[in-house]
């Protein structure tokens, strides 16, 4: 078993992250625009400083979002696009990729997993970022309804369907293949959980100014800054800033397939 293998527990500075995960192309799942940048976009914007391709993709337009009431779904989603583009190019993402699913509405449907394994096949990536399927109790917040689904249309994409070159035999035809997954960071754990700390020392501020693009979204951007400085505080526990995530290593080299 190698050290990628063994998975990360504790905490681990961004150069390690990419030596132990072997990490050179990343995907981020999310289920609305802001979603990555409040889970994991100072990790992703010290991945991408250190050569590590990163996609976005986001599975809804997040048009169901925001505190006007007097703007239309669709003008929500336009400037929330424009919105993610400009968070985007902060942290670093290479791509933005746009599934259009219902927001607010999120399933872990057959035809949204296959929408995520066609992302997937096409980008091959070493690690995939995403939501959490399970609810978190202790921030009933960090558990909507779109968060759970995505996190389930992930995981079921990372497992068995991505590899399974009988699944959507459709993308094989179209030249994308069947591949294995080997590694899944997930944001919005519940505490028990989220066992690998990302150091992100140097990224608050990156985190900060990707988060303040999304400027429909806060009514009080003061108080989001806080809310964002204290949790990164609080999740590293030592005097410094982390993002923490639950690491499940989908493949490894002793992984038998069903087991």
């Amino acid at each position: 078993m190698t050290a990628a293998d063994a998975g990360v527990q504790g905490l681990i500075d961004p150069d390690e992250l990419v030596r132990r995960l072997g990490l050179r192309r990343v995907v981020a799942f999310a289920a609305h625009p802001d979603d990555v940048d409040f889970g994991a976009s100072a990790t992703l914007a010290a991945l991408t400083d250190r050569g590590v391709e990163a996609t976005l993709c986001l599975l809804t337009a997040g048009d169901a979002g925001g505190f006007d009431a007097e703007r239309s779904p669709q003008e929500t989603a336009r400037l929330r696009e424009k919105e993610q583009q400009e968070a985007a190019a902060v942290v670093g993402f290479q791509r933005v990729i746009q599934l259009n699913e219902p927001d607010g509405f999120l399933r872990p449907t057959d035809e949204l997993i296959g929408k995520i394994v066609e992302v997937m096949r096409a980008q091959r990536p070493d690690a995939v970022f995403s939501m959490h399927p399970e609810r978190s109790w202790d921030r009933l917040q960090k558990s909507h309804p779109d968060h759970l689904a995505c996190g389930e249309a992930v995981v079921r994409a990372c497992y068995p369907a991505v590899e399974n070159p009988f699944a959507y035999p459709e993308l094989a035809a179209a030249g994308l293949e069947a591949f294995k997954i080997r590694h899944l960071l997930m944001m919005g754990a519940p505490r028990h959980l989220a066992q690998t700390k990302v150091d992100v020392a140097g990224y608050q501020d990156r985190k900060i100014a990707a988060l303040n693009r999304h400027f429909s979204q806060h009514r009080d951007a003061e108080a989001m800054v806080k809310f964002v400085t204290d949790g990164l505080a609080q999740a590293h526990g030592a005097g410094g800033s982390a993002e923490e995530f639950h690491h499940v290593v989908v493949n490894s080299e002793a992984t038998i397939s069903g087991f």
